[in-house]
């Protein structure tokens, strides 16, 4: 099940435009990959998720944030501007300006339990 959450969260990652290279990369992945696994983590990204990613990969809560931003950002002026729309509900062209991390992590991962649920794979 692990490995299936994991490839769903890398196939609509590159279709959003998220740069590999990027440190955000890994740390977007692995938290939408948590988010799928356990909603509430997306709840609580300052106090919960950004300390998390940063004992994981021995860095700071603020580098975490700073990268995921950096990532959400080149995703949005590069990434399938009709997913982003299906995923958040405004494009580009609107002018509410690109999601949050913690919309863009919550938008992704809720994304995907309702993909994997309706495959039979999460419950």
């Amino acid at each position: 099940m692990l490995a299936q959450i994991e490839e769903a969260v890398t196939m609509i990652m590159l279709e959003l435009g998220v740069p590999v290279h990027l440190k955000g990369y890994q740390y977007v992945r692995t938290g939408i990959v948590w988010c799928v696994l356990d909603m509430e983590r997306i709840s609580s990204v300052t106090k919960l998720l950004y300390p998390e990613l940063a004992k994981k990969y021995f860095t700071t809560p603020q580098k975490v944030e700073r990268a995921i931003r950096n990532a959400v950002e080149v995703s949005w002026q590069r990434g399938n501007e009709e997913l982003f729309e299906s995923l958040f509900g405004y494009s580009r062209k609107d002018e509410n300006g690109r999601p949050t991390n913690s919309e863009y992590i919550g938008g992704v991962a809720d994304y995907i339990q309702l993909t994997l649920r309706e495959k039979g794979i999460l419950k």
